[in-house]
């Protein structure tokens, strides 16, 4: 190292005053505070930190290249504290990656695994070089690059929407328009989406909800079973927290990633819909003992993750190693991550995969206050997005209704799925869950009306789903008693065993008119419920036209025609399409659904179960039908928001009595699911059909009514 502090000039700018020259470059101390590679107008500033090393080199590598062209070991007085901060000037940015390499102990009993011979990547990486083709598998050990951000956000405001107020639709970034069906030029990318943005505004959602758009490595565990070669399609092996998923893009972005995301994100909004991105802080990409090093155990191995006392990794997750997200250095990074999206890209909210992981101690014991999630709750820059958890993890904790919020987040209603899933199917016994499910599950979430923040009621605390990425889509649902994962290669022993589906009859596909006719009949029963339960609903893209998985309940390694949607059955099943259109925008008129309202001028209950008799409000607990009323004044409507839902999964036709209505009011059917014998299962505004006083609900059917003039 070549040291020339005697060129310093007072009065010179500091930041770009060389202070000495390592392996031919012009170097001085960086910007300790800012983690990652950042450019700066005359060079770059790489700032990393580790707590047990005892040095650390920045590698410098021409663009695809295995072999470093200059190796810069950080002088010590480059080193404030665990921070080592690096200006390296006259970089030329566009023919550039790099990566770090660590000395320290090896002692894998303590958990140290320090190796000075490892290449490790920048955890603050804002794009990983080399995962650019779908499905290649990288050979060389992982890089970064340095990101320029030259987007601009002009003067977009946040979105304010209330959690209540949205429709969340689940879909899978490359699934969702890689089948040649899909009709988009830019197949199973960023700006395929895009393309489809038309599509998903006519059918009414408001908040995509993306499946991990973090850079993973599909490739990383590649099988072939029967000839067809299966990866780790899902994105949940993350590899790099700050960087978007570069084989989503159209096109090469070099120097620039992130820039198709952030133009889909900003066309998204401008057509009135959110952007919630599902995020894995649960586990990496490293594995077990028998993993890779490529980060974080070359880091601090020991305070990235869970360790146990004899320096193995605890495996809450199921992939293998479990993230120590309450650790300070950990918190911070999550933090940190959460803010850059937050920021740099504009993300309206973040899923939490198996969230309960995220407050547990360093021992596994889950925490009564766990400091990261109060950090999120209250953090100034996140204090607008929407925070849901995914409220269980795979060491057997399960905290729907109890995971330990600070009365901010919302959860996956994982009771609402499993009671209203069975209820549907005729387990009369979970009537009263349904029941209280539907009314927002004010029992699992303090209180049904309470509109303060000091005690979130069910509409703004849980999100409703029947269906997810992970289980059977609607229409399997409807197909299938048993999974059916032989494609996975596990003698279908994977994925889950309880389903709480049923078949209507006949087991996957079938030409029985009766079979198919019940099928529809009780995805149109599910659709209806989840649009008129209280709470935010969610439901699987494709679950509108029918797209099924052939019975997979498992898809995570299938890319191909079990995960892709196939949009030829819009065309077969544009009768289902034009269901969910309608509940769709009838959830969306009817803001009584949604959240509480001033009392209604008529007198009804705010929200009220009825028996078959609307007279009857204690239902049974084995309750074969029963109805569900949500009464408010809209003020700036003027009148009444009233809607009453009636559900009968009895296998005969029950007669209902609807409510007494004051001064005139009459009750109108909207939503009739078995149909009217002139394929009519909904009727728009201006349409709706009178009811006076009682109604014949048919067999395993749904009803919902609203009132024209109360």
């Amino acid at each position: 190292m070549q040291l020339y502090t005697q060129n310093y000039t007072s009065g010179s700018p500091v930041h770009h005053t060389p202070m000495a020259v390592i392996s031919g470059y012009p170097v001085r101390p960086g910007m300790f505070d800012v983690n990652g590679a950042t450019p700066l107008q005359y060079g770059v500033n790489f700032t990393i930190h580790t707590h047990g090393g005892t040095s650390c080199e920045l590698l410098l590598f021409h663009r695809g290249q295995e072999e470093p062209y200059a190796v810069l070991p950080f002088p010590e007085a480059y080193k404030i504290g665990d921070v080592y901060s690096m200006l390296v000037l006259g970089l030329d940015i566009e023919d550039l990656e790099y990566a770090y390499r660590i000395d320290g102990p090896y002692c894998p009993e303590k958990g140290l695994l320090f190796d000075k011979k490892n290449i490790l990547l920048d955890p603050y990486a804002r794009a990983v070089a080399g995962q650019r083709i779908w499905g290649y598998k990288q050979e060389n050990a992982y890089h970064a690059r340095v990101v320029k951000d030259v987007f601009d956000w002009g003067d977009m405001p946040q979105s304010h929407k209330e959690m209540s107020d949205l429709i969340i639709y689940e879909l899978h970034v490359r699934g969702f328009t890689q089948h040649p069906s899909s009709g988009v030029q830019h197949r199973g990318t960023f700006a395929g989406l895009m393309e489809k943005i038309p599509y998903l505004k006519e059918l009414g959602i408001n908040a995509v909800e993306l499946m991990p758009i973090f850079e993973f490595d599909e490739t990383v565990n590649t099988r072939e079973v029967n000839g067809q070669k299966l990866l780790e399609y899902w994105g949940y092996n993350t590899v790099g927290f700050f960087a978007p998923n570069t084989s989503y893009t159209a096109s090469r972005e070099y120097n620039q990633e992130g820039t198709e995301l952030k133009t889909l994100i900003k066309s998204l909004h401008d057509n009135g819909i959110e952007v919630i991105l599902d995020v894995v802080f649960n586990h990496t990409a490293e594995g077990n003992e028998k993993g890779p090093s490529f980060c974080f155990k070359g880091l601090d191995n020991n305070i990235y993750y869970m360790l146990t006392p004899d320096g193995n990794y605890y495996n809450f997750s199921g992939c293998g190693n479990t993230l120590n997200c309450n650790h300070p250095i950990v918190q911070q990074m999550i933090l940190e991550c959460l803010r850059y999206w937050t920021v740099s890209y504009r993300v309206d909210g973040f899923r939490f995969d198996l969230a309960s992981i995220l407050g547990r101690n360093v021992d596994g014991s889950p925490m009564n206050n766990p400091p990261l999630l109060k950090s999120l709750a209250y953090d100034p820059i996140l204090s607008n997005v929407k925070l849901i958890a995914e409220a269980w993890d795979a060491g057997g904790m399960y905290q729907v209704g109890s995971f330990p919020a600070s009365k901010r987040w919302a959860e996956w209603n994982g009771r609402y799925r499993d009671a209203l899933r069975g209820f549907l199917k005729g387990e009369c016994w979970r009537a009263w869950d349904a029941a209280q499910s539907i009314c927002g599950s004010g029992d699992l979430y303090g209180g049904f009306y309470d509109n303060h923040n000091n005690n979130y009621a069910g509409y703004n605390s849980c999100v409703n789903f029947l269906t997810c990425h992970d289980g059977f889509t609607l229409y399997d649902l409807y197909s299938y008693n048993d999974k059916h994962n032989e494609a996975n290669g596990w003698n279908n022993t994977d994925g889950s065993n309880d389903n709480l589906s049923w078949n209507c009859g006949a087991e996957g596909e079938t030409s029985d008119p009766q079979v198919l006719s019940l099928r529809y009949q009780m995805i149109r029963n599910a659709c209806a419920v989840l649009m008129c339960s209280r709470g935010t609903p969610m439901f699987l893209a494709g679950d509108e036209f029918g797209n099924t998985q052939f019975g997979n309940n498992n898809g995570y390694c299938q890319d191909n025609e079990i995960s892709w949607l196939d949009w030829n059955l819009i065309q077969k099943n544009h009768h289902l399409l034009e269901f969910f259109r309608y509940m769709i925008h009838f959830r969306l008129r009817h803001p009584i659904i949604r959240k509480k309202l001033p009392t209604a001028v008529c007198g009804m209950a705010p929200m009220q179960t009825h028996g078959s008799d609307a007279r009857e409000l204690d239902i049974p607990y084995d309750a074969k039908t029963f109805s569900v009323s949500f009464a408010g004044y809209d003020r700036e409507k003027g009148h009444d928001d009233l809607v009453y839902i009636s559900i009968n999964t009895y296998w005969e036709d029950v007669l209902i009595t609807l409510p007494a209505l004051p001064h005139g009011g009459v009750w109108y059917l909207c939503v009739n699911t078995s149909g009217d014998g002139l394929g009519r299962c909904f009727y728009p505004q201006g349409q709706e059909v009178r009811v006076d006083g009682s109604f014949i609900l048919r067999a395993r059917s749904v009803a919902v009514f609203t009132v024209m003039d109360c």
